[in-house]
């Protein structure tokens, strides 16, 4: 059963992001070390892309009918959209929803996990149809 589910295209997408997204999240904490909030939500996300891009190519979709350059330049699009509404959501929840709902601890972290899981499903759509097709 495992090795079906993990046959299945959206399943191993999923987990490649998953992994990619740690990277995000964890290079995220140690990036707001040196730098604000917002910076480090970005260029946590262009580590967490470039990994993505390559457990992605490699694990999900394989490389498709584009050159590699094409590929690229398609996932980055795709990301940029991804990474708008990871940003926004991060700083909607961080500055306005947990502190209005009294949340005071790891405000930052619930913030961009929650950011980081939100374009799961577009990324999906747009790299199956545009980045690896």
């Amino acid at each position: 059963m495992i090795r079906r589910l993990a046959a299945h295209r959206f399943v191993r997408f999923v987990m490649a992001g998953g992994t990619a997204a740690l990277v995000n999240f964890c290079s995220r904490i140690a990036l707001n070390q040196w730098m604000s909030f917002s910076t480090a939500v970005i260029v946590a996300y262009i580590i967490g892309m470039v990994t993505a891009y390559l457990l992605t190519r490699t694990l999900v979709f394989g490389k498709g009918q584009h050159s590699t350059a094409r590929s690229a330049m398609f996932f980055t699009l795709v990301n940029l959209v991804a990474a708008a509404q990871t940003w926004a959501i991060s700083l909607l929840l961080a500055d306005h929803v947990l502190p209005a709902l009294g949340i005071t601890t790891f405000v930052h972290e619930i913030a961009h996990a929650i950011g980081v899981m939100v374009p799961v499903l577009t990324s999906y759509v747009g790299h199956k149809h545009l980045s690896f097709r």
